[in-house]
């Protein structure tokens, strides 16, 4: 599976962004997917993963609330819908790949995608 995450820019606090996850090759709708952000200086941290069919939804505490994980599996697809954005949201974002949701969480993963950078000023 190869991922390529889209949808960053320079916005400022309080807007709003949608991340994508564009995924090929075989089997996406079999595997989990889930978002990781990395800041300057900071280790990579988990921000939301979703089952493979879209039933279950985990979030890190920071995001919760703010933003919501979404998946189309006949298009390849997850979404990232980033609201109320603040400067501490400021990160590169990947997207990953696992067959077992649990392990997203866990910041492990299978398949890794190239990042998108979203900058929130204040």
């Amino acid at each position: 599976v190869q991922l390529q995450a889209s949808g960053g820019g320079l916005v400022q606090a309080g807007d709003s962004l949608r991340l994508s996850c564009a995924a090929s090759g075989r089997s996406f709708s079999s595997y989990a997917i889930g978002w990781f952000r990395q800041a300057p200086g900071k280790e990579r941290e988990f921000v939301a993963a979703i089952s493979w069919s879209g039933s279950t939804t985990y979030y890190a505490d920071s995001v919760k609330g703010r933003f919501t994980i979404s998946r189309d599996n006949a298009k390849n697809t997850v979404h990232l819908q980033m609201n109320s954005l603040g400067p501490e949201d400021t990160a590169v974002y990947y997207c990953a790949a696992d067959s077992i949701l649990s392990r997203l969480r866990s910041n492990k993963y299978t398949y890794w995608g190239q990042g998108t950078q979203v900058t929130v000023s204040s």
